[in-house]
């Protein structure tokens, strides 16, 4: 049985060494390299690219979302689980659009966690009972009525969003992202218009009620 290397990423210490023991645990699954948010998975799984990155949804910096949809584009070989406390049909549909094999509840994931990344090692999906249901009736959904909406705002805006929320500055922000300071202002102007909000606190509200930041 071939070994499979795990980089595994939650903000929270607690929650790494909890999943841990449950991975080091199986003959066949190791974990390599550990991240406390987005940006690290990005800069680890792009020096030693692992077989499978687990990653939480709330993470300073970069989202799960946003590392999955970025790691998707740069190592499409890697499978991507999403764990997360989140049992929300929203991050469901965003995790798959981002390129995730599974979704898994932290709450089983003592039940449900080997068999996932088994699963995604052999390109199979894996998907708790509740979120096959919701796929199921999102698709009737679509099928009577349409596809559904797309996103209010793009995916750099997003990231910009989430970076202004968490108190960085413009220039803080286009350092981080390789953009220039004009860009960044014009993305956050953009967001104001489409999100109808006037300052950083309302941007700051909206990223909690998003989940892109922890309140």
């Amino acid at each position: 049985m071939s070994e499979t290397r795990i980089l595994l990423a939650d903000d929270h210490a607690l929650v790494r060494r909890g999943v841990r023991m449950i991975l080091d645990n199986e003959p066949d699954l190791t974990v390599v390299a550990e991240a406390g948010d987005g940006a690290e998975v990005i800069d680890i799984a792009t020096e030693d690219p692992p077989d499978l990155a687990i990653l939480d949804i709330a993470m300073p910096r970069l989202t799960g979302l946003q590392a999955a949809r970025q790691l998707s584009q740069r190592l499409p070989q890697l499978r991507i689980l999403i764990l997360t406390m989140y049992d929300n049909e929203e991050y469901l549909f965003e995790a798959l659009k981002a390129g995730a094999s599974g979704y898994v509840l932290k709450s089983v994931a003592d039940r449900d966690l080997v068999e996932a990344c088994r699963a995604a090692m052999r390109g199979e999906p894996f998907l708790y009972p509740a979120a096959v249901t919701a796929l199921i009736r999102s698709y009737v959904d679509r099928a009577t009525q349409g596809e559904l909406p797309d996103k209010a705002i793009t995916d750099r805006e997003e990231e910009i969003l989430k970076l202004v929320a968490e108190g960085n500055s413009s220039k803080d922000i286009a350092d981080l992202l390789f953009i220039s300071v004009k860009t960044v202002e014009r993305h956050r102007a953009n967001l104001m218009t489409k999100l109808g909000m006037r300052d950083r606190l309302e941007l700051t509200r909206y990223a909690i009620r998003a989940g892109l930041i922890e309140p």
